[in-house]
């Protein structure tokens, strides 16, 4: 006579199943928000990376074409050729040259400029005309910045601030530090025009050389005394 036995699985066994199910859902569901977050921090240290690279460049293009041109506002008073001051709004004033016009619009290829520290954003404002004429909207370039600090370099000196005159119009080269609000900074440094002297000395008539050097038929870069005094800026910060 056969005994006839039943098949299947028993509850403890059942149980062990789910549990084992339970904890490879778990890990899954723990990967794939692992997964997420990564992808959203690298997006935003791509767009941080983008929006430093395009300041960058930005930056870049118009000190490399800034030109000895004043100007005039909205109210007629006459602006140096380039003016900075982090302390200041705007921070960076300047004209550039290179204007590009396609249609060929009865303007001008110099284009006055502003950098401007708005709340936590860096934004680029740009004017329709040299004088007299009112801004356009601003560009943002780089936001979640906490604090931006500038110095500008002429003969050999850094000074924490410029005002172009006709001795000095523009300075040799900037420095510009970024602090962001996660307290990173950035330091970068950028050439003004051809990054050399531009000032001319009563019986020279020469210009200087290279960026940092001494003008031509001047006299040489400040000794280790007391600070030197910069044409159209503050005391110079060795």
């Amino acid at each position: 006579m056969s005994v006839r036995r039943d098949t299947g699985f028993t509850l403890v066994e059942v149980m062990i199943a789910l549990m084992i199910f339970g904890m490879i859902a778990a890990a899954g569901v723990a990967l794939l928000a692992f997964s997420v977050r990564a992808q959203g921090a690298s997006a935003v240290a791509l767009d941080d990376t983008g929006a430093l690279s395009r300041l960058s460049s930005i930056l870049t293009a118009d000190l490399a074409q800034a030109q000895d041109r004043n100007t005039r506002d909205v109210n007629g008073t006459l602006l140096p050729a380039f003016s900075g001051d982090a302390a200041a709004t705007p921070l960076l004033r300047l004209v550039r040259a290179g204007w590009s016009n396609p249609d060929q619009a009865p303007r001008a290829e110099l284009q006055k400029v502003e950098y401007r520290l708005a709340g936590d954003g860096l934004e680029r404002v740009a004017y329709p005309a040299l004088d007299g004429a009112a801004p356009l909207p601003p560009a943002l370039l780089l936001d979640r910045v906490r604090t931006v600090q500038l110095r500008f370099r002429y003969r050999g000196a850094w000074s924490d601030t410029w005002q172009g005159n006709p001795r000095a119009a523009l300075p040799q080269a900037i420095e510009l530090v970024v602090t962001r609000a996660d307290s990173r900074l950035y330091r970068l440094l950028f050439l003004v025009g051809t990054g050399a002297g531009r000032v001319q000395e009563s019986g020279s008539g020469a210009q200087g050389g290279g960026g940092g050097g001494a003008a031509g038929g001047g006299t040489g870069s400040p000794g280790a005394g007391a600070p030197a005094r910069i044409p159209g800026g503050g005391d110079a910060a060795r």
